[in-house]
């Protein structure tokens, strides 16, 4: 089974992460599809807006961190950043590399996409399926979706693309790492995190709708203006943050590594989602 699924709907092109059994958890194979998929709607000259969608009940629960498709260990080929492969090596030089390159570095590729892109968000989307969200220019969820980044529990500030701070303002921002708490969609809407809360049941309608009229104007223009918006952003600071935070959130690895039994602070999925439930 593929790991992500393409569909051209007229000018549009829904890229849909297709691991729901694992709440689309984001392995190293769906990252590198993720990447063929945008690439190959970016080539298409009809089509002028995308939607990244997650099949099942969730959008994305964040990182593969214990599925049978776990692929920690897999060399693929390095995309987004000039680096050597992370398979050989050992401790931060690993990680490092590794998740420069399937992480950071993918999310910053793919932020850089020069068609407007739509999350459809519904049910979970945590952690890294934040990440995946964040990277696109427009959130449509419904009202039964949530957002969380847990990781603060692993002793780790904040998922590897740290755009918390512009997406949510410092102080939400804090509060939804500090607590590592499950928000949902009325509080993500009022912080800004998302442009529309609608049902469940007119989620894609609604998103399709949406990415038919963004269609009408020009497609040069839409990619000027999605530059001219990412670049102010960076003038505020946001790609020089990430890398400042990104060196903290591998300090945060090493020290795990050092004081417990990994990386990741002895948390696997299974008790970060008993964490989450207070269980």
């Amino acid at each position: 089974m593929s790991e992500v699924l393409y569909e051209r709907r007229g000018a549009t092109a829904v890229v849909t992460m297709n691991r729901p059994e694992f709440r689309n958890a984001q392995n190293s194979a769906m990252t590198y599809a993720l990447d063929t998929a945008f690439g190959r709607a970016v080539d298409d000259p009809e089509v002028k807006v995308i939607v990244l969608a997650g099949a099942g009940k969730h959008f994305s629960a964040g990182h593969d961190i214990g599925t049978p498709g776990r692929d920690v260990d897999v060399s693929f080929e390095r995309k987004a950043v000039l680096w050597w492969d992370h398979v050989g090596r050992e401790g931060g030089d690993q990680r490092f590399a590794r998740e420069s390159e399937v992480y950071l570095g993918m999310c910053r590729r793919w932020r850089e996409i020069p068609k407007p892109v739509i999350a459809m968000v519904q049910g979970a989307c945590v952690a890294g399926g934040l990440m995946l969200a964040w990277v696109c220019d427009l959130i449509v969820c419904s009202d039964d979706a949530f957002f969380s980044d847990p990781v603060v529990r692993m002793g780790i500030p904040g998922v590897e693309y740290f755009a918390h701070p512009w997406v949510l303002g410092p102080r939400a921002a804090k509060e939804f790492l500090f607590t590592g708490d499950r928000f949902d969609a009325a509080w993500a809407l009022r912080h800004g995190m998302v442009n529309r809360v609608v049902s469940r049941e007119s989620l894609e309608s609604e998103v399709e709708a949406l990415a038919a009229r963004i269609a009408e104007m020009p497609q040069f223009g839409l990619a000027l203006t999605k530059k001219a918006v990412n670049q102010a952003e960076d003038q505020m600071g946001m790609r020089a943050g990430m890398d400042s935070v990104f060196g903290l959130h591998h300090f945060a690895h090493a020290h795990n590594a050092e004081v417990s039994k990994d990386s990741l602070g002895g948390f696997d999925a299974r008790s970060m989602k008993q964490a989450a439930d207070g269980s």
